[in-house]
């Protein structure tokens, strides 16, 4: 029931997205307006997977390209989602190669409870554990595990669209997700056994 209700509210929200943007590409300010709040803050999270404190420069140079190109996108909510991420992630690429860097580990600001509900066994990897330590955790993956699970979990995308976005078959972001994910789950068995380990401490020291 849990997740046929999430696929229900995602698609809801794919629904009222879809229409914000095709009222804002006849020219509706407030329909863009509305729809840059919804898709900004897992943008912005994502961004920040990729280029960490320099995310808000690089998704300011996104949405000027968003909002210059927007009358060229057809699609739906879900496709529009997509497109802004290829878009931001372009421009992270471009960035990063400015600097000539990588991709730095850094905290996401969004929090994943926040975000659209629905997606697939991504976002259940991180129901059991906070929010803060979920985001450090994919930071810790390599970066196309890294950013293959971000882009199911931030931003919301299935797996097809996710290799769109990542210029890779679907099988192959497939496998990332499924090797980061069972990363992500090893070391949270760890963390569960040392949480077990120093509770059995405590209390022992208690009883004496």
């Amino acid at each position: 029931m849990g997740k046929v209700g999430g696929d229900r509210r995602a698609e809801t929200y794919d629904a009222e997205l879809g229409e914000e943007v095709a009222r804002a590409q006849n020219g509706d300010e407030w329909a863009f307006a509305a729809a840059y709040r919804r898709v900004h803050p897992p943008l912005l999270g994502y961004l920040r997977g990729l280029v960490g404190d320099d995310a808000e420069d690089v998704a300011s140079e996104a949405w000027l390209e968003i909002a210059r190109d927007l009358g060229r996108f057809r699609g739906d909510g879900a496709g529009f989602r997509a497109w802004t991420a290829r878009i931001a992630r372009n421009r992270a690429i471009d960035h990063l190669r400015r600097l000539k860097s990588r991709p730095r580990g850094t905290l996401l600001e969004q929090e994943l409870g926040e975000l659209p509900a629905g997606r697939d066994t991504a976002g259940e990897a991180f129901e059991t554990i906070s929010t803060e330590r979920a985001l450090a955790l994919i930071a810790t993956l390599p970066r196309q595990q890294a950013e293959a699970v971000l882009l199911q979990t931030v931003i919301g995308l299935d797996g097809a669209a996710a290799a769109r976005v990542l210029g890779k078959r679907p099988g192959a972001v497939r496998s990332a997700t499924h090797r980061g994910l069972r990363r992500l789950e090893k070391h949270l068995a760890t963390l569960e056994r040392s949480r077990v380990t120093d509770s059995d401490s405590r209390a022992l020291g208690e009883a004496t």
